[in-house]
């Protein structure tokens, strides 16, 4: 009776270290997939710091007396630049610190194309216009990235805290991650006109 129970025992304990085993694996896949997806957000991010300087200079020789305006899209991007985060270790905090620098920048880069309203013949530019379309295509390669980081993230906290992955995840270090959230006043579409 005593070789049945062991037996017994030994089954059941290759069988919690082979779930344990599957649940880590897929763990560690998803929290991959988090920080893959986390890396295209800033690259898109970078994309965007890399164009500010073109457009602030194409902008600067049509409209050199908007320089406070220039100035604050120079200043938001350096601000922004500085910020990095290691996927790692995203907490709230960090990711609030990160969205508002990067807000910062939407709002100055708002205000500049705002004011170049005021200067058909830089509209009429080439330069200007190509570099106004990567603009614009970028900030939709960022939506696009965050949206993907948010379906990772949401990916990776349903698999943590799923039974019976949630009584492994803590003990191996597998943490909720934070997603992105509409800044305050995005729920309103802002007013465009020409």
């Amino acid at each position: 009776m005593k070789a049945k129970t062991w037996m017994t025992t030994a089954i059941a304990l290759v069988c919690m270290v082979c779930l344990n085993s599957c649940s880590y694996n897929k763990m560690v896949e998803k929290d991959e997939a988090v920080s893959t997806a986390w890396s295209n957000v800033e690259t898109q991010y970078q994309r965007r710091a890399d164009l500010i300087p073109n457009l602030v200079s194409t902008v600067k020789g049509y409209a050199a007396h908007e320089s406070s305006t220039l100035e604050a899209v120079v200043e938001a991007r350096s601000k922004a630049t500085q910020i990095t985060i290691d996927p790692a270790h995203l907490t709230p905090e960090k990711l609030a610190e990160y969205q508002q620098a990067q807000g910062a920048v939407t709002a100055a880069l708002g205000k500049l194309l705002a004011v170049t309203e005021n200067y058909p013949q830089l509209r009429a530019n080439e330069n200007f216009s190509e570099l106004q379309a990567q603009l614009e295509g970028t900030e939709n390669r960022i939506t696009e990235a965050r949206r993907r980081y948010n379906e990772a993230v949401q990916d990776y906290n349903v698999l943590i805290r799923s039974f019976p992955n949630n009584l492994f995840a803590g003990m191996f270090g597998f943490s909720k991650k934070e997603k992105f959230e509409a800044a305050a006043g995005t729920e309103t579409a802002p007013k465009v006109e020409f």
